[in-house]
């Protein structure tokens, strides 16, 4: 099977990340794959924040946990479950702000998608993550967004939590009855 299929095909969502960082070799390339994400007509609405400070994973990650423990019900069960981590103890992350364009949304989602692809196939794990809002957006919001250096007129897009897999999992399953030919 073509390599790039078979990723596809093998890469699932990992929420349970061994705390040890990542290399920068690793995280170098996760970041030139970000920047070399097709978008609508070239205009790349992005910009990218790597994030390797343990410290304000960390934070971000209380703060995630205590909104989410407010907010109380089902969605707090399932942190709960699954840890209690809401960033699930990855070493590494990447942002993906994005400009107002009306193609940035999509264009992000791109993006995240060659991050997490690239991740699997570099043996690395990964989770695409829009729980990253939350601190972005909650009390702390604007700390949070000085310290990860969001340019003026960016935005939370989306992030992908990335790092070595504590444990495994199998990939979900493929529901065929999702398509139709023509």
């Amino acid at each position: 099977m073509n390599e790039v299929i078979k990723t596809i095909l093998d890469r699932y969502s990992c929420r349970d990340f061994v705390p040890e960082p990542i290399t920068d070799e690793q995280a170098e390339a996760l970041v030139k794959v970000s920047l070399a994400a097709p978008s609508a007509m070239n205009l790349q609405p992005w910009h990218i924040i790597a994030v390797k400070d343990r410290g304000l994973i960390d934070e971000m990650d209380a703060d995630i946990m205590g909104q989410v423990e407010a907010q109380g019900g089902d969605f707090y069960k399932r942190i709960m479950d699954r840890g209690g981590k809401p960033l699930y103890n990855a070493p590494f992350m990447i942002i993906i702000a994005k400009d107002a364009s009306d193609a940035a949304p999509l264009d992000c989602g791109i993006v995240s998608q060659n991050i997490a692809l690239a991740a699997h196939s570099m043996g690395l794990a990964s989770v695409i993550c829009g729980m990253m809002r939350m601190p972005l957006t909650g009390e702390k919001g604007e700390e949070f967004t000085k310290r990860l250096k969001i340019p003026e007129g960016y935005s939370f897009g989306m992030a992908v939590l990335i790092g070595k897999p504590n444990s495994g999992k199998d990939p979900h399953d493929l529901d065929m009855n999702k398509v139709t030919y023509v």
